[in-house]
């Protein structure tokens, strides 16, 4: 048995009584009808109607095909209100993913949308590896950098990230702070290793900073964020989450060529439905919040 086709027709023939209104119930030719009963019936070697002038009765196993069948098709017909419910409902699961600097400013934004949606479990994820949208691993991303460029993703802009040198009360406190780009020089630094080297304030040090003087790398944007608040050096920060913090100095204000765009993005097939739209919507809402000096 491998044909949905014909024991749905057998169905809609024992339900009508006649091959014309099978025909016109599914939307096919009356010959089709007639096709899918003979083979279904030699499939299974059983007569399934007894055919007369006044249309198709059903046998004894054609009833029982038609209950089996009944079944079947009130259980597809849940599931597809089920799936049509779903998808017009803020409701579910969904996942989202960002570059890991984001996290901090993010969680409060999606738990104040899950509070808005109570049926709906947020999944927040971050990391190096780029989820693979494609496949499902998020509905949506949150990236930096270079605009994605997979094929079948809707890409929209969210804000430019603005970046600017920081360090802590602490390190001022041992070491004093620069007051001139000719001082960085004679200070220390944190900063990313090879992982983040493309970054634009990381050429920047680079150009800016001998190599001795950079006494803290990692890999990891978190690390080094942390390791600015706790004294180890000067260093990078998103201007968003640095302006919260009273134990910071800025020591040089954003450079534009420094800040970093971010997009959102989401799969072609997810793109349009309720909970994605209300997401993104609501991220959207946030862009002046984060849009500081």
């Amino acid at each position: 048995m491998n044909s949905w086709d014909e024991i749905r027709t057998a169905y809609h023939v024992a339900r009508m009584g006649t091959v014309s209104g099978a025909a016109d119930a599914l939307g096919v030719h009356h010959a089709t009808v007639i096709r899918h009963i003979d083979a279904l019936e030699q499939r299974l070697g059983a007569k399934l109607f007894q055919r007369h002038a006044r249309g198709y009765t059903a046998t004894e196993a054609g009833e029982d095909l038609l209950r089996v069948a009944q079944t079947t098709d009130d259980q597809f017909s849940q599931l597809t209100n089920r799936i049509k419910g779903r998808g017009a409902e803020v409701a579910g699961e969904l996942v989202v993913t960002s570059v890991e600097s984001m996290g901090p400013q993010l969680v409060p934004v999606l738990a104040e949308f899950q509070a808005q949606h109570p049926q709906l479990s947020i999944r927040y994820l971050t990391g190096s590896r780029l989820l693979r949208l494609e496949y499902g691993e998020a509905h949506v991303a949150i990236r930096a950098g270079n605009p994605p460029d997979q094929p079948d993703n809707v890409v929209q802009p969210f804000f430019r990230m603005k970046f600017a040198m920081y360090a802590a009360k602490s390190y001022g406190r041992r070491h004093g702070f620069p007051e001139r780009k000719e001082d960085l020089r004679k200070h220390r630094f944190v900063a990313f290793d090879e992982t983040g080297a493309r970054a634009p304030f990381s050429r920047w040090l680079r150009d800016h900073v001998p190599a001795e003087n950079v006494v803290f790398v990692s890999g990891d944007s978190r690390v080094l964020e942390n390791a600015v608040y706790a004294g180890a050096g000067i260093g990078f920060l998103p201007v968003y989450g640095a302006v919260q913090r009273d134990d910071l100095v800025r020591v040089i204000d954003p450079d534009d060529s420094w800040t970093v765009p971010v997009w959102l993005v989401t799969h072609v097939d997810l793109h349009r439905s309720a909970k994605v739209q209300a997401l993104l919507s609501h991220l959207k809402a946030q862009i002046k919040r984060w849009d500081v000096e």
